[in-house]
Order: C-alpha cells, then structure tokens, then sequence
C-alpha cells in the first residue's frame, strides 16, 4: 500500500530535520577536523608557542565544536540545550560511575597541561612505561617506545604515578663502570679512561670527567667514569666511549676479567 500524499506531507518536516541533522553532522565534523588540524600546524610552525599546550589546545577546540554540533542537532528534533542538561543531570547513579574515570582523566589531564611535567618530543617514564610524548589530549597520553609501539595512557593514571623526564633537562650525565684485573696498574687505567674521554668532543668539560676506584669485587677493581653531555647525543657519546675505551685498553695492556674454565687434569 503507497503512502498518501497527506501521511508525505505530514512526515516531511520529519525528513527536512533528519536531513539538516545529517548535514549538519558532516559539515559539523568535517569543521571540527579541519579547525583543530590548522590550529595544530600553526603552533608546530611557530617556535615562540608550546606545542604541547597547542596540541591540547587542538584537540579541545575540537571536542567543543563536536559538542556544539551535538546541540545543534538536538535543537532541530525540538530539543532544547536546558532540557538536555536538566536529562544529564537526572542521570542515574550507574551513568555516573561510568563517566567517573572520564571525568577524572579530563581534569588529570588538564592539570598535566597546567603544570606540563613532560612535553611532546620528549622521553619520559610514567608509572614503569618508557617511551616518547607523541600526544597528550583531554583523555589520554600517547607515548611511542624505542621501537615504535603505540602506548595509551589515562591521563588519571599518568598524573597519579611518579613521572621520570629524562629529557627535561639539557644535559644529562653518563655513568660507566671497568673492572680491571688486580694485577694491572689501576692508575695507568684512570689515565687511559681520561685521555679517552678528552678526546671524545661531544663530551663536556665543565664539569670535568670523574674517574675512581669504587670498588673492589671478587675478580676485578672498578673503576668508575662520570661526565657529562648533551641529552641529545646521550646514548651516542655513551656507546661510543664504551668501546673506546675498551680498545684503548686492549692497546695498554689492561685486562677486563671475565669467567674461565680451567680444566683440572687428573
């Protein structure tokens, strides 16, 4: 049976809304989208503005005009922004339970915008997980590890765990321990890890390499060397020095023990 032509009349009012409604949505969307990736490229290009604030700024803005769209379209079926608050408001208790972790990431993560304990590029340890800040929005924290594997984490969980920002500062110090044999020269092997070290140029002389007896173990007498390098060319200058300065010993005749077998004849 078709439709008469008075139950089209009486639905089309019905389809216009659902057909402004969906415009509304894919321009809405569409607005959003395009809105956050320009404010987001334009504080990437411009080195006087944090980019970690631009980018929460981004993806903010882009939250709000979603939600804008989201009451204009109610607006269109007759529905009022005050009668949708007044509906969020008589929400049940288990929808506000469900929205309780939500809720609490988005002030977490306003709070780590507020007080930026790691910005984007940098390389931080939150609660034992290590990786890169590639993204830090109202919900969640994006970090990349060494090996470009993606890692979410709730912004609740980043603000309440210790936060460890190894690239908060410009330099950083590199630590490396040889253990000698007892039978060399320990003052010969300081000199050699010294001479090795001032030849390195990335190293910084201020302050000025460290190197002592720290301890002696079982099977060898270490020696520690501290200095001092950019946080950029950390693990460069730390992997470099390692097997400089192992060659160097292999040329001055200093022994690095490790384990034998000896075989015991009968």
């Amino acid at each position: 049976m078709q439709p008469t032509v008075d139950q089209l009349l009486a639905y089309s009012p019905i389809l216009i809304n659902m057909s402004k409604a969906l415009v509304v949505l894919v321009v809405g969307w569409m607005a959003a989208g395009f809105i956050s990736r320009m404010l987001r490229r334009r504080v990437m290009a411009s080195p006087k503005l944090d980019q970690t604030i631009g980018n929460f700024v981004a993806g903010t803005v882009r939250w709000v005009i979603l939600i804008i769209v989201l009451v204009a379209v109610l607006n269109l079926f007759g529905i009022e922004a005050t009668s949708l608050v007044a509906v969020l408001g008589a929400a049940t208790l288990a929808i506000g339970l469900a929205l309780q972790g939500t809720l609490s990431n988005v002030a977490a993560g306003i709070m780590l915008i507020a007080f930026r304990p790691y910005k984007l590029g940098q390389f931080v340890d939150i609660a034992g997980t290590s990786g890169t800040v590639k993204d830090v929005n109202l919900f969640f924290t994006e970090l990349a590890t060494p090996d470009n594997i993606q890692i979410i984490v709730p912004n609740g969980q980043a603000w309440g765990a210790i936060i460890t920002n190894f690239s908060a500062h410009d330099t950083r110090r590199i630590e490396l321990v040889f253990g000698i044999d007892y039978g060399d020269d320990a003052d010969m092997a300081m000199e050699i890890i010294r001479s090795t070290v001032v030849a390195e140029p990335r190293v910084h002389t201020e302050p000025e390499p460290w190197v002592r007896v720290t301890n002696l173990n079982s099977s060898s007498v270490d020696i520690t060397l501290r200095t001092w390098t950019t946080v950029a060319e950390f693990w460069d200058v730390k992997f470099a020095l390692t097997k400089a300065i192992k060659e160097a010993f292999d040329k001055g005749g200093i022994t690095i023990p490790y384990p034998h077998t000896v075989e015991i004849q009968k």
